[in-house]
């Protein structure tokens, strides 16, 4: 899950950082993501995921990180 996360974020994130330099605790925005930016990673991870975040998720510190966005993704697969 975690590698397809990392894709999606490579190639939707559009981060001044490269996404292998961050870790999985390093925050996106601190590496350049911006707000309409996290939009296109929401949307393209639900592509990936075939889920639905539901809005209790659509806040920032969800996409905050490769963990954080890992932990939701979680909670809506099993919860499915």
């Amino acid at each position: 899950m975690r590698e397809q996360i990392r894709a999606v974020i490579a190639e939707h994130a559009r981060l001044s950082t490269p996404i292998d330099q961050l870790g999985d605790d390093g925050d996106l925005f601190a590496a350049g993501m911006t707000s309409h930016a996290s939009v296109n990673v929401m949307l393209a991870l639900e592509d990936a995921f075939d889920v639905e975040f539901p809005e209790a998720l659509l806040r920032k510190s969800t996409f905050e990180t490769v963990s954080s966005i890992e932990a939701a993704l979680f909670e809506l697969t099993v919860s499915v």
